[in-house]
């Protein structure tokens, strides 16, 4: 070693030298890339299985749990680069596991590894969710009922489902849960433990099937000087569907779509659209439903008439074209309304309806 040249502070070696001025040797006694505690606790709910993190309460599988254990308790130098980390898992029984970690990466350009053995422990919990949930906690009840009708079973398993399927898509959280659910005179109540939810699902339910909702919120008592509510929504569901036939102001008129508070109406005797509120539709009466509807091919076709077969007594019957009639269509939608055929317009996107009507001409408000 020449006289002032450098040279390694804990044993003298000269160079080449790294991190505070330490040879790799003596880098390698003083520095390591990881470490990791032997052992770690984690908290699992007893009732939902859902595990307690720093974002809350959230469902996780065994390599989900395992790789956010060890990103939070393992700590990598703080120089080290391309850092890779391999984790191992070993059950040891229901609460314990053994992980086996591989670490490599850099330190100073040298290469470093590192191998850790450590045991995750879980304890029993319960999160505020699965607390509220066995106290049968509610915030919001969503009240099912029908404009001047009741709703028959079939109705409501499709508006049931449909809340099925809602929870299914949304993200996940641990306050979509049903508190209590049944029938009640007049409908079907669902009590939940979100409002959010309660608040998603009676949109979805007017967007899908029109109808109003009405909210009301009652004081039940406070909570760090706030008032707790809890919310009641009523969703009434219209006494018609999209497609149905409907007798109003002495005129017959197809659902052609929902709007925020009505519908729009389809005359089938011309192409005309109006739109009309649920106050306009009080007196409305339904006159043939679309699950009543028959698609018929037929037999012969002139410039009005159009003959098809009834398949009710196997005769021949004559029916009007409908105005949205053209020689490219092959079959024709009938509805049987006050002992007779009555031929409909169509709906759907592709067909003359839509296009008239997008045009903006004969559409009244």
């Amino acid at each position: 070693m020449s006289l002032g040249g450098e040279f390694c502070i804990v044993c003298g070696s000269g160079p080449p030298l790294y991190i505070d001025r330490l040879c790799e040797s003596c880098l390698r006694i003083r520095h390591t890339i990881s470490q990791i505690k032997e052992r770690i606790q984690y908290t699992r709910c007893s009732r939902s299985g859902t595990i307690q993190t720093d974002q809350g309460w959230i469902e996780l599988n065994d390599q989900e749990l395992h790789d956010l254990l060890v990103q939070k308790n393992l700590e990598i130098h703080e120089i080290a680069k391309d850092v890779i980390v391999d984790i191992i898992a070993h059950k040891i029984d229901d609460r314990n596991t053994r992980l086996l970690i591989h670490v490599e990466g850099k330190i100073a350009n040298l290469p470093f590894e590192d191998d850790h053995e450590t045991i995750i422990r879980c304890s029993n919990g319960v999160s505020p969710s699965a607390s509220r949930q066995a106290g049968n906690y509610f915030e919001a009840t969503v009240q099912l009922r029908s404009i001047g009708r009741k709703l028959d079973d079939s109705e409501l398993k499709i508006l049931r489902d449909s809340l099925s399927n809602l929870i299914e898509n949304l993200p996940k959280d641990p306050m979509h849960f049903i508190t209590k659910e049944g029938p009640v005179q007049g409908g079907y109540d669902v009590v939940f433990g979100s409002k959010g939810l309660a608040r998603s699902w009676a949109r979805e339910l007017t967007k899908k099937w029109g109808g109003q909702t009405k909210e009301s919120n009652k004081i039940v008592g406070r909570k760090d000087g706030n008032d707790v509510t809890r919310l009641t929504i009523v969703y009434r569901k219209p006494a018609f569907d999209v497609g149905d036939v409907l007798l109003w102001r002495s005129e017959y008129f197809r659902v052609y779509a929902w709007l925020p508070n009505g519908v729009t109406l389809l005359k089938i005797s011309q192409n005309h659209r109006i739109g009309a509120s649920w106050r306009d539709l009080e007196n409305a009466q339904v006159m043939s439903k679309v699950s009543e509807h028959v698609i018929v091919t037929p037999l012969n076709v002139d410039s009005q008439i159009i003959e098809f077969l009834d398949e009710r007594d196997w005769k021949t019957k004559m029916v009007q074209l409908p105005w949205d009639w053209d020689n490219s269509r092959e079959k024709v939608e009938l509805a049987y309304i006050v002992d007779e055929w009555i031929s409909l317009p169509r709906l759907t996107s592709q067909g003359d309806i839509q296009n008239h009507l997008l045009d903006g001409k004969d559409i009244e408000g």
